[in-house]
């Protein structure tokens, strides 16, 4: 028996939760970690050696599924990787001209974003308290901008909400595109992040586009080394595989909700390390971010009623035996 399985079932609930909980808090740190090692003039190259640096370990890992994706899925994953390079150069642009604060909390309007937009391409109606929730969201975003009085929103600001705009055609897309249904989900990945790694290197050897990755990688000391390598290997990497690893033994659902606590993180550290500072303004729209983010997402996946306690009928002792094992989580969940 897994040694998953053998936990008592509050034990195992912090045995999967912890990981994805350590993953929002190490997205929250992205933020002021990202704006400590890049300059608007390093963006590109930064991006670069970041995904550059785990590219090499996912496709080793993944190599055995990738040969097995037909052209079709090929072609759509490195389509969407086209996308997501787009979208991870508006928000590193944006994280390095607004705080760590406003951009994780601007960002998280994705939650909202998404099924707005889904809402919209399926022409089905969103319950109204998710669009109550959407409302106190954008209202939120608004006041948050604001700082400590009433100003013109940064152009920081701006392009995270265009990254978030970003992030929900591409999970959109990703829904979508026939072809991307049942493959695996680390191979699209890779493509993914190679297509993007494709583009930023493009883009690097284009004369003015600033230093190159060799040169931005020279100038760095120490603590931008440990910057990028925690970009590299826990925001990108580990996170990735903590995903995978726990929607295989909870739900989507309970993953989507530890993630959901990534703002708080980002204004905590944003805070309370970076020094920054929202005013009364300010902190008023971080509520009603946090507030319409975490609302909206019981509004579109609400809790599943707590099923009534069966009767006890008497059984055989094979049946007992069948049913205790359809019970096991890690079997259950793999399926």
């Amino acid at each position: 028996m897994s040694s998953i399985a053998r936990l008592a079932p509050r034990q195992r609930a912090w045995f999967t939760d912890l990981p994805v909980l350590l993953v929002a808090v190490v997205w929250g740190f992205s933020y002021l970690v990202t704006k400590g090692i890049t300059t608007s003039h390093t963006v590109v190259a930064v991006l670069l050696l970041r995904f550059a640096a785990v590219l090499p370990a996912l496709a080793v890992a993944g190599r055995h599924k990738l040969r097995a994706l037909d052209a079709a899925q090929w072609r759509a994953a490195g389509l969407l990787g086209l996308v997501l390079a787009g979208i991870f150069l508006v928000e590193t642009y944006g994280v390095v001209r607004t705080s760590a604060t406003n951009a994780g909390l601007i960002i998280s309007l994705t939650m909202i974003l998404t099924p707005l937009a889904e809402a919209a391409v399926t022409r089905v109606r969103p319950p109204l308290t998710f669009l109550a929730a959407a409302a106190l969201s954008v209202a939120g975003v608004a006041l948050l901008t604001q700082g400590g009085g009433v100003t013109r929103p940064s152009a920081g600001d701006l392009l995270m909400l265009v990254a978030a705009l970003g992030h929900t055609v591409h999970v959109l897309l990703m829904a979508r595109i026939k072809s991307m249904r049942g493959a695996d989900s680390l191979s699209l990945t890779t493509i993914q992040l190679g297509s993007a790694v494709a583009v930023f290197a493009l883009i690097a050897v284009v004369p003015g586009t600033g230093p190159t990755p060799w040169a931005v990688a020279a100038g760095f000391g120490v603590l931008d080394w440990a910057g990028l390598l925690f970009l590299s290997v826990l925001c990108t990497l580990f996170a990735f595989y903590v995903q995978m690893w726990s929607v295989r033994r909870t739900s989507p659902s309970r993953v989507s909700l530890l993630l959901g606590t990534e703002p708080l993180w980002a204004a905590a550290v944003g805070i309370a390390i970076g020094g920054e500072r929202l005013g009364a303004v300010g902190v008023l729209g971080a509520v009603l971010v946090l507030g319409g983010t975490g609302w909206g997402r019981r509004a579109v996946n609400p809790p599943a009623p707590r099923p009534a306690r069966p009767s006890r009928p008497k059984v055989s002792v094979a049946a007992a035996v069948t049913a205790g094992a359809s019970r096991d989580p890690v079997t259950a969940q793999r399926s």
